[in-house]
């Protein structure tokens, strides 16, 4: 085996602890800041502009695209099994999500995060934050159904399809509240249970890779002992 395919062996399952690490501090982070505001805000308030714990956001964010971008670089071999989701891999979804989160971070809403189009008083800042965080999370989820039927991780397959499911379903419901101002702290409740099940996902992703990863050789030696007992024809 070339060094270089040595050495990356031997980086992926550094790659998927320090992504492990990352996104599950970023959700403590984003949890922490949660739980310093008394009154129901959504994920996004927390970093608006002017907000005690917009640094807080910040990181939280930053953490969870690093950790992600680390967990997608280490996961290129896995592909979807049905052809419509095997365009590309999840690990070109997950990368593509961690730059969105990137752009959320950096690019935070305005005071109060008024709905963009919606309010009046939204900006186009608002429009960069809400538009970035909406595909960070629509292609988070796209990953999610893409393992979701990977033929080499049936242990998280029925979780992933079942995270996909929710983190949509809830952060639409979430959206739409936020949208028509009925029932908002339901609405701000339901993101963040929303954005905590996404980036648990993206955890456990890396800890079933971690758990099945095993170096080429190793995979090479068991292909060869099945390809022995196999009889002659």
């Amino acid at each position: 085996m070339p060094p270089l395919a040595r050495g990356w062996e031997r980086a992926v399952p550094i790659l998927l602890a320090i992504g492990t690490v990352a996104v599950l501090g970023g959700l403590t982070i984003i949890w922490a800041a949660r739980l310093t505001v008394e009154r129901a805000v959504y994920v996004s308030e927390l970093g608006a502009e002017g907000a005690p714990t917009a640094g807080m956001f910040r990181v939280a964010l930053l953490l969870v695209a690093a950790g992600g971008f680390s967990i997608a670089l280490a996961s290129g071999h896995v592909r979807s099994r049905v052809r419509l989701l095997d365009r590309w891999a999840p690990a070109l979804s997950l990368g593509f999500a961690a730059i969105c989160f990137v752009v959320a971070s950096q690019v935070t809403c305005t005071a109060n995060c008024p709905v963009p189009i919606a309010d009046p008083r939204s900006t186009v800042q608002d429009l960069t934050h809400t538009v970035s965080a909406v595909l960070g999370f629509a292609a988070a989820c796209y990953a999610m159904l893409q393992v979701a039927f990977a033929a080499r991780l049936p242990r998280v397959a029925r979780f992933s399809l079942v995270s996909c499911v929710a983190v949509a379903a809830i952060t639409i419901v979430g959206g739409m509240l936020a949208i028509v101002h009925v029932a908002t702290d339901v609405g701000a409740w339901l993101e963040l249970i929303g954005t905590t099940v996404a980036i648990a996902w993206i955890a456990v992703f890396a800890l079933a890779l971690s758990r099945g990863w095993r170096p080429a050789r190793e995979r090479e030696q068991e292909q060869a002992q099945v390809q022995e007992r196999q009889p002659a024809r």
